[in-house]
């Protein structure tokens, strides 16, 4: 590789002093090296057009936390393009390389010594009152209550066949990849990253049996906002990646699958995801 593009989490390199390092040491090497611009949408999410990347890009090295490598991910949706991550925030499960590795990855990189690892995304539909497009999930896909201190009724079927039925918080479905977010901080199991499954895990369910289920990344999940004895619309929102927001009404339902696209993290070993699992279950 010799051809990079760097997209900065600019509020976590003051000054850009570690894009400059990244910058200078890949020309030193002989590469061809471009900051992107970084923008900023209605919802004050900032975000970098992909029109902008060089068509000949090879790479995309993401510094900031694994929120900025999500957003790049978005960014980048329909080009083909791996992305290497390096850790500005705190300990993540998306980013390759820490700073104090800097000069040795990116000497790696640049001698085509990487292993490139592809992770799933969830497709996302919406079949109800309205048509909505929604971006490819490489996280999770939420759905949640939106009204003040209310919880939801959610019915939750695999394959056309009904798995249960929820009142809570809500449900989330997750990827490998987003295994080690939200779900884990709502009690789902960790998948293995490049794995092809799904997690289904309800959101501070009223019941003691409700408990995460993994599916097939070949299955489809289908939700529906079942109708209370109150009017819930409005009342629900799905929320993919965190940063794409739909208001959902009772009898819309959500059909979730495994994406046609991928997205390609560069890995420089094998078992890195479980050497960063270890440090992070023993904060």
């Amino acid at each position: 590789m010799n051809r990079f593009c760097l997209i900065t989490n600019r509020d976590k390199d003051e000054g850009l002093e570690v894009t400059t390092q990244v910058q200078r040491i890949l020309e030193e090497r002989g590469c061809v090296c471009s900051l992107m611009e970084e923008h900023i949408g209605e919802n004050g999410c900032h975000y970098t057009k992909s029109e902008e990347i060089p068509e000949d890009t090879e790479c995309v090295i993401v510094l900031g936390g694994d929120g900025t490598l999500l957003q790049a991910a978005h960014d980048l949706a329909g080009r083909e393009v791996p992305v290497l991550g390096i850790n500005l925030g705190t300990l993540g499960f998306l980013a390759e390389t820490e700073v104090a590795e800097l000069s040795e990855a990116l000497q790696k990189l640049v001698e085509n010594q990487y292993l490139i690892e592809e992770r799933m995304k969830l497709s996302v539909q919406l079949q109800g009152s309205e048509e909505v497009l929604f971006p490819d999930a490489l996280n999770d896909v939420v759905v949640t209550r939106s009204g003040f201190s209310r919880v939801i009724h959610i019915e939750v079927c695999v394959n056309g066949e009904m798995v249960n039925e929820y009142h809570g918080d809500g449900v989330l479905i997750s990827t490998p990849t987003g295994s080690t977010g939200y779900n884990l901080s709502a009690g789902g199991p960790i998948l293995a990253p490049a794995s092809q499954m799904m997690v289904i895990t309800p959101i501070c369910p009223h019941s003691l049996n409700a408990r995460s289920i993994v599916v097939s990344a070949k299955d489809t999940v289908r939700i529906r906002i079942m109708t209370s004895k109150k009017t819930q619309d409005e009342e629900a929102i799905a929320t993919i990646d965190g940063s794409y927001a739909v208001n959902l009404k009772a009898e819309d339902c959500l059909e979730i699958g495994q994406a046609q696209k991928t997205t390609q993290l560069i890995r420089f070993q094998p078992g890195s995801f479980f050497k960063i699992l270890r440090a992070k279950l023993k904060a």
